[in-house]
């Protein structure tokens, strides 16, 4: 079986997020049939580990989940697979399962971890699951998120802040809006503050990340007659890891207070952190050179942070152009796969 036909086995089963169970199952019953594995299922996560005597001990992670589509349209087309979740992530799934049932020896121990839920609210995911359950299945050195980075690493993370702010008015009847003020209205100044806003560039350990300002949202109005009092603007704005929660919220205050005033809120109603590149980690170093490509920042969020907060250093490679993760004609190809599983398997032999 070509290395394609084996991750059409796993994007043939359908496992958006929420519906992993019977992926989850799949991949429980093949690696429980490895002898140098010990395999454990939490809920719908799936953790499968050598225990052997190396002193060292990396690991490997990737979502089961995909964003929602039709599982029965994956098709191989000459060399390359297209369906939903073939290049974010069961490419790269595909490839971890091969490289976790080969009994080959290694001069590491290797955690390969299949978890649930990432494409949805971080509270949900499943990596925090077993991190809560089982913590000790989450001890490693170093690891390895196998999301799609084109086969090259990508460093670290972007933090992710949602805010809302709502606006005041006064309300009136629209015959009379001269005795209100329009809430509405009011967002139209603020927008174009949001519009203007230039990204900021962090360079940290030889990446540049770029932070970004977008409005993702707007709710207001009463009634077709009716002046609107409130009005609110949902704002998400990614986040370098120089900033933590509250210094990102306390800048985002800041770069608004033009267009709010007494009465307005500025509320921060979501969080994910971000995470350091790491590429001082001698293992991680060695991930880079053996990739033959300069590094890059990882432009969006991606539980390399969740291993950063175990303390971790984690970094992000995988099989697949990222650009292609969630789009109607998602695939990934068999140079791609044949790539990513060359240097992940050589990064594992790499004392």
């Amino acid at each position: 079986m070509t290395r394609l036909e084996a991750a059409l086995e796993l994007v043939a089963v359908p496992s958006v997020s929420r519906g992993e169970a019977r992926l989850a199952t799949v991949l429980a019953e093949r690696l429980s049939g490895a002898a140098h594995l010990e395999v454990e299922r939490v809920g719908d996560n799936v953790v499968a580990r050598t225990t052997g005597t190396h002193a060292k001990r990396r690991l490997v992670a990737g979502h089961l989940d995909t964003v929602p589509g039709d599982a029965t349209l994956a098709r191989l087309e000459g060399d390359r697979l297209e369906g939903v979740g073939a290049c974010d992530m069961k490419g790269s799934l595909a490839v971890m399962l091969e490289l976790a049932l080969d009994p080959g020896p290694r001069p590491v121990e290797v955690t390969w971890v299949f978890y649930a839920r990432e494409e949805i609210e971080r509270r949900e995911s499943g990596l925090l699951e077993v991190a809560e359950l089982r913590p000790d299945l989450l001890v490693a050195d170093c690891a390895v998120l196998a999301e799609p980075t084109g086969g090259r690493v990508e460093a670290g993370c972007q933090g992710t802040l949602r805010v809302e702010v709502t606006l005041a008015g006064r309300r009136a009847h629209t015959a009379r809006p001269y005795e209100g003020r329009n809430a509405v209205h009011r967002l139209g100044a603020l927008i174009e503050r949001v519009a203007r806003y230039e990204p900021r560039r962090v360079p940290l350990e030889g990446v540049e990340f770029v932070e970004q300002l977008q409005a993702v949202a707007v709710t207001g109005g009463v009634a077709g007659n009716v002046v609107p009092d409130v009005a609110m603007l949902t704002l998400n704005h990614r986040v370098a890891p120089d900033r933590d929660r509250s210094s990102a919220t306390a800048w985002l205050r800041e770069y608004l207070a033009e267009e709010t005033e007494e009465g307005d809120r500025v509320e921060d109603v979501d969080w994910a952190p971000a995470a350091a590149p790491h590429l001082d980690h001698p293992a991680l170093g060695a991930l880079v050179e053996l990739t033959g490509a300069p590094p890059r920042a990882k432009l969006g969020w991606t539980d390399v942070a969740t291993f950063a907060e175990r303390g971790v250093p984690a970094a992000n490679f995988g099989a697949g152009d990222p650009a292609r993760a969630h789009t109607p004609d998602e695939f990934v190809t068999a140079a791609e796969l044949d790539g990513f599983a060359t240097t992940l398997a050589a990064w594992l032999a790499r004392p």
